[in-house]
């Protein structure tokens, strides 16, 4: 068992040039990597949440093919690595989870928040009967019907990846050695399906299929005559054990249903997206990665000469000059000049390229005119409060801007101040007319500023989208409209991410198309609390670091 840090390296973990034998001997050396070393036995990733899309991806590959091909530093190596993996996820947050290219080539999602020592007790396989299911595992046979309904039960329950039904393939092959059954039963299928289907289904079958029915006009087809010799018990006997198709797939959709987790149940029936929960490699709240500059995480090792941004790295500068050293003795050798111990050139330079997360700001835009802007108001201020709580934790900003009268006031400048919203909010009066196209002009320029320093805005709006004040404060709704309509335009040009809070009793036309125009999400939320916008916009700023991150890479 050998235990892999999230920072460890591409060559320590698939190998590489072993730099000091290959400074030592005068030709390449290759050093094997631990997933090499690690043939035959188990690797644990503690802290899987934290490991990167590209880590996460070698590891993979080497589980779909069961070897490591190395193709680097002059080297071309095919080594056996066997490897079972143990990931740990030890993230706390929703978002905080390990790579998808990772956890779905792992067959099974065990939730350890409840395990006893009760749990712990309980009879374990010997190792004597795993040698002789591991002998038998080849010789096992798989009824077509048995895995036809094994696959229609992934699909019912909305797993959308081929590799879950490969896994549970696998997993009842092996249930089926572990009994000492010559093939697959329903029991060895129905066990693989809770294993593996339970903890990955998106949704919660509903309604039965109706069964094809004959045409009134046609008779029932004809009874199939039993066999005299077999007894009556043994006839009832077989008919209450066969299931026709149909009835295999249902059973295995309960018993899956019957193993979901009981908080990913309670998520389902509410009707939750959870298909997009394990998308851990960009989407989370902390804020875009930040590539250039000299400060934060080492992200790769490029070849090139060292910039502002970059730093050199000289184990991997050597570790590239390393190959050429016997070419390179002989050329000075027949230039007549004294060949150095190292002889680096400036092809052989590596530099190490970092990146860091930004800040998130989260721009609340209040329409404070009208009969219901204290209402909005209240909203707005249980939101911000909220969201400030977790400001201190995850280095995100919030900021405010309210619009009434014939201009939208910048309140609350991007900060984590919980005092200064509250005082901010507090002393803001309500009524008044709407200035639609200046309060998205004003979120424009707070949130271009946020960018030019390295932020990630997100644009929430709190409006019913009927503006009547024109950008130049003359009054008019179909100038007002106009405007809007064009400020919107302009905004989703810029590329911010924005939600638009529609806090009407009913949907408006107006709202919808300007959410439609800006490039926002629409929401209509006409008795929003405070706890349910703050989820809203938390999803909001997890797609806009996803996208933010996409444009700076």
């Amino acid at each position: 068992m050998r235990r892999i840090p999230t920072h460890i390296t591409d060559s320590r973990l698939l190998g590489g040039l072993d730099l000091a034998s290959t400074l030592r001997m005068g030709r390449p050396i290759a050093e094997r990597g631990v997933l090499v070393e690690a043939d035959g036995g188990i690797v644990v990733l503690a802290m899987a949440e934290r490991l990167s899309v590209g880590t996460a991806g070698r590891i993979g590959g080497v589980l779909d093919r069961g070897e490591v091909q190395l193709e680097r530093d002059g080297l071309g190596l095919r080594s056996t690595a066997r490897i079972g993996v143990v990931a740990l996820d030890e993230g706390l947050a929703d978002d905080e989870r390990p790579p998808t290219v990772l956890t779905e080539r792992l067959a099974f999602l065990l939730n350890l928040d409840n395990v006893t020592e009760s749990d712990l007790s309980a009879p374990v396989t010997l190792p004597a009967q795993v040698a002789e299911a591991r002998a038998r595992l080849d010789s096992i046979t798989f009824p077509d019907d048995i895995m036809v309904a094994l696959c229609s039960a992934s699909v019912a329950l909305g797993i959308a990846s081929v590799r879950a039904s490969l896994l549970a393939v696998k997993v009842a092959r092996a249930a089926a050695a572990l009994a000492g059954h010559d093939a697959v039963t329903q029991e060895d299928a129905a066990t693989a399906a809770s294993l593996v289907f339970a903890p990955r289904a998106t949704v919660i079958p509903t309604g039965e299929p109706q069964e094809d029915e004959p045409p009134p006009d046609e008779p029932p087809p004809p009874e199939e005559p039993s066999d005299p010799d077999q007894p009556e018990d043994q006839q009832d006997e077989d008919d209450s054990d066969a299931l026709d198709p149909q009835e295999l797939e249902e059973m295995m959709i309960a018993v899956a249903q019957a193993a979901i987790p009981d908080k990913l149940l309670a998520q389902l029936r509410e009707g939750k997206d959870v298909r997009s929960r394990a998308q851990s490699s960009g989407g989370s709240r902390a804020g875009a990665a930040k590539k250039k500059g000299r400060r934060g995480r080492p992200s790769a090792v490029r070849a090139g000469e060292p910039t502002p941004n970059t730093r050199l790295n000289l184990i991997e500068t050597l570790r590239a000059a390393a190959p050429w050293q016997p070419l390179r003795r002989q050329e000075a050798a027949k230039e007549g000049r004294t060949a150095t111990l190292v002889e680096v050139r400036r092809s052989d330079f590596r530099c190490t390229h970092f990146k860091q997360r930004s800040e998130t700001t989260t721009i609340f835009i209040v329409d404070a005119s009208g009969s219901s802007a204290l209402q909005r108001l209240a909203e707005a201020k249980g939101a911000v409060e909220l969201l400030l709580a977790d400001c201190y934790v995850r280095r995100d900003n919030v900021a405010l801007i309210a619009f009434r009268g014939k201009a939208a006031e910048v309140l609350l400048p991007p900060t984590r101040s919980l005092v200064r919203a509250k005082r901010s909010l507090a002393g803001l009066p309500g009524g008044g007319g709407t200035p639609l196209a200046s309060a998205i002009d004003t979120a424009w320029m707070v949130a271009t500023g946020c960018r030019d320093k390295g932020q990630t805005p997100v644009l929430v709006f709190l409006t019913d989208g009927q503006g009547n004040i024109a950008r130049d404060g003359t009054p008019g709704r179909p100038m007002a409209e106009a405007d809007a309509i064009a400020s919107a335009q302009a905004l989703r040009v810029s590329g911010f991410s924005a939600m638009l809070i529609d806090t009407a009793r009913r949907p408006q036309p107006m709202a919808q198309k300007l959410a439609a125009e800006m490039g926002a999400k629409y929401l209509l939320l006409p008795y929003a609390d405070a706890n349910a916008m703050s989820k809203a916009v938390k999803a909001t700023a997890a797609d806009s670091v996803a996208a933010e991150g996409r444009i700076r890479g």
